[in-house]
C-alpha cells in the first residue's frame, strides 16, 4: 500500500423548492432523482468507491447518498452527522479526521459552500482548482488524494471532478 488516502466530497444533487418545508427537511427535486444515479455509476467506473460514508442529515443528502449507493455494487457503511448540516471547513474538516486510520477512500456528504470551500482549502487554488473557483453544483463531486493521515489532514491533491451536466445521458 502507498499510504494514499482518498477523500471524495459529494455536494448533495438538485433539491425541490416547494414552500412550507424547512430547509433541513427539503426533498431532492426531479432533476436531483435523475442525476444523483449518474454520480454513482461515475464512482463506480472510475474506482472512486469510498470505504466509509459521512453524510448530513438533510433530507437532500440522504436522498442523494441513497441513490448514488444505489449504482454501488457493494454499498459502504453510512454515518449519518447532525454537523455537516450548514457545516464549515473546520467543521468538515473534524469529520474527515475522525475517520478510522484503516480506511482509505472516505465520502462526506454535504452542502455549499463548504464542500467547494473544503475541496480548496485542501488543493489550493490552483489550475486544478479553478473550476470550483466558479461553481460546485448541486450533483457534483470532487476526489482528492492526499498521503497525510485522516487525523492531520492538511492538503490534498484534486484528482477528479464530476459534474452532473458534463454526463448527460
Amino acid at each position: 500500500m502507498d499510504g494514499t488516502r482518498w477523500l471524495i466530497v459529494l455536494r448533495h444533487a438538485k433539491s425541490d423548492w416547494s414552500e412550507g418545508l424547512a430547509d433541513h427537511e427539503r426533498p431532492l427535486a426531479a432533476r436531483g432523482v435523475r442525476d444523483a444515479p449518474r454520480l454513482g455509476r461515475w464512482l463506480a467506473d472510475g474506482g472512486h468507491v469510498p470505504e466509509l460514508v459521512v453524510c448530513s442529515t438533510a433530507q437532500r443528502t440522504r436522498e442523494t447518498w441513497q441513490r448514488v449507493s444505489g449504482e454501488l455494487s457493494a454499498p459502504p457503511p453510512v454515518e449519518y452527522d447532525d454537523d455537516l448540516y450548514g457545516a464549515d471547513v473546520p467543521e468538515l474538516l473534524n469529520a474527515a479526521r475522525r475517520t478510522p486510520p484503516e480506511v482509505t477512500r472516505l465520502a462526506l456528504v454535504g452542502h455549499e459552500p463548504g464542500v467547494s470551500d473544503l475541496t480548496r482549502y485542501l488543493a489550493g487554488d490552483g489550475d486544478e482548482t479553478r473550476q470550483l473557483q466558479i461553481k460546485f453544483p448541486t450533483g457534483a463531486a470532487a476526489v482528492l488524494a492526499t498521503t497525510d493521515p485522516w487525523d492531520a489532514l492538511r492538503s490534498a491533491r484534486l484528482v477528479a471532478f464530476f459534474r452532473p451536466r458534463d454526463f448527460a445521458e
